[in-house]
C-alpha cells in the first residue's frame, strides 16, 4: 500500500519541487512506494480553497496511517493540519523553514514561524534536506530526532565547458533569497576581465524585474527556467557554477554541477558546505565565500578569471568529488526509514 505525499501544485522549476518528484520515484524503486498528491494554492499563504483542497485529501486517509507532507504545503496552515494529527501518523519534510524566507516583513515572519513550530511540535516525525538543517530546525523548534534525508544526485557527463575560465552559470529561482542581486553587482565590479554568465530559473515580480533590468546592462543572460535537456545543455557549457545564496538548507545546484566536474563558488552558508564536501584527497572542488556581501564574491570570481592554477585545482577536485556524490537510492533508504519509524507508535 502506497503512503500519501502531499505536495504542492509545481508552477515552475525549484529544488523542493524536484527533489518531492525524484524522492517519490526513488521510493517506488526500493518497494516502499508514496503516492503523490498535488494541492494547488500560493503555499505557504494559500487562502480558503487550497486549504479546504487540503483538508479534504487529509479527510481520505484511513485512521492510523502515515502521510508525508512536504512542508511548504502544511507548515503554514496549523488550523488545517492540526485536527488530523491524533488520527494520523504525519511526517513533514522540511524544505526551508518558512520564517527563513528573505525578505519577508518581521511580523509575517513570527507568524509563519509560530505555525511552523506548531504543525512540527503534533507530528509523528519532522525530516530535513541536510544535517546542517536537521540541527538548526531541531533547535530552533525545540525537537529532539529531526531526520536527514539529502538530495541524491544523477550521475551526468564532465561538462565541455567553454576555455576553462569564461563561462559562468547560475541555476536559482529569481528571488531575493537566491542574490542574484549580489551576483550582478559582484560581476560589475570585474572590469577588464572576459567572462559570460548565464542566469537559469524562474522569476517574477519586482525583484526580478529589476534583477532582469541590471543583467541586461551587463550582458548577463536570464535563460529563464529551463528543464530537462536544455538544462542539460546549459551545464554542458559552464566552466565554473556560481550559487549566491544568502540562505541555503543543502543545494542541489552544488551537487548537480558537481555530477558534471564543474567546480562551485559559493556563499557558505546554511547547508551549502555539506553539499559541496570535499574530495577523498582533502581538496575543496569549489570556493566557499564569506556571506558578507558582493566584495567577497567578486575577489572570488576576479581570482578564478585571474588564476589557471586555481582553475586547475578546483576541476581536478570536482571530478574528484563527482564519483563520491550520493545517488537517489540512499536517499530513499533514509526517507523510507524515516516513514517505517513514524509507522510504530
Amino acid at each position: 500500500m502506497s503512503t500519501p505525499f502531499v505536495v504542492p501544485a509545481p508552477s515552475s522549476p525549484s529544488g523542493g519541487n524536484t527533489f518531492d518528484a525524484r524522492i517519490a520515484e526513488a521510493l517506488g524503486r526500493i518497494g516502499r512506494p508514496v503516492r503523490l498528491v498535488e494541492v494547488p494554492g500560493a503555499w505557504p499563504r494559500p487562502g480558503t480553497g487550497a486549504e479546504a483542497d487540503l483538508a479534504r485529501v487529509l479527510e481520505g486517509v484511513p485512521d492510523g496511517a502515515v502521510v508525508l507532507l512536504d512542508g511548504l504545503v502544511s507548515c503554514g496552515v496549523p488550523e488545517t493540519v492540526l485536527p488530523h494529527a491524533r488520527r494520523l501518523r504525519l511526517v513533514v519534510l522540511v524544505h526551508l523553514p518558512l520564517a527563513d524566507e528573505w525578505g519577508l516583513p518581521a511580523g509575517e515572519a513570527a507568524d509563519l514561524d509560530a505555525r511552523e513550530r506548531a504543525v512540527l511540535a503534533a507530528a509523528a516525525a519532522t525530516v530535513a534536506t541536510s544535517a546542517w538543517a536537521a540541527r538548526r530546525v531541531g533547535r530552533h523548534h525545540g525537537l529532539e530526532g529531526v531526520g536527514c534525508v539529502a538530495p541524491g544526485t544523477d550521475p551526468a557527463p564532465l561538462a565541455a565547458g567553454t576555455d576553462g575560465a569564461r563561462r559562468l552559470l547560475c541555476v536559482a529561482s529569481v528571488t531575493p533569497r537566491k542574490g542574484h542581486d549580489l551576483l550582478l553587482e559582484a560581476l560589475s565590479r570585474l572590469e577588464g576581465l572576459s567572462w559570460e554568465c548565464v542566469c537559469v530559473g524562474p522569476g517574477d515580480g519586482e525583484h526580478a524585474d529589476r534583477v532582469r533590468s541590471r543583467a541586461e546592462g551587463l550582458g548577463v543572460r536570464m535563460a529563464g527556467p529551463l528543464t530537462g535537456a536544455d538544462l542539460d545543455a546549459a551545464y554542458s557549457t559552464a566552466d565554473l557554477v556560481v550559487l549566491p545564496s544568502r540562505a541555503e538548507t543543502f543545494g542541489m545546484v552544488v551537487t548537480e554541477a558537481l555530477a558534471r566536474g564543474v567546480p562551485v563558488a559559493a556563499f557558505g552558508v546554511g547547508g551549502v558546505p555539506e553539499a559541496l564536501g570535499l574530495a577523498p584527497d582533502g581538496s575543496l572542488p569549489g570556493i566557499l565565500v564569506e556571506p558578507v556581501g558582493a566584495g567577497p564574491l567578486s575577489q572570488a570570481l576576479r581570482r578564478w578569471c585571474t588564476d589557471p592554477g586555481l582553475r586547475g585545482r578546483l576541476r581536478a577536485s570536482a571530478r574528484l568529488r563527482r564519483p563520491e556524490l550520493a545517488g537517489w537510492g540512499r536517499s530513499a533508504q533514509a526517507m523510507a526509514a524515516v516513514l517505517d519509524g513514524a509507522a510504530r507508535p
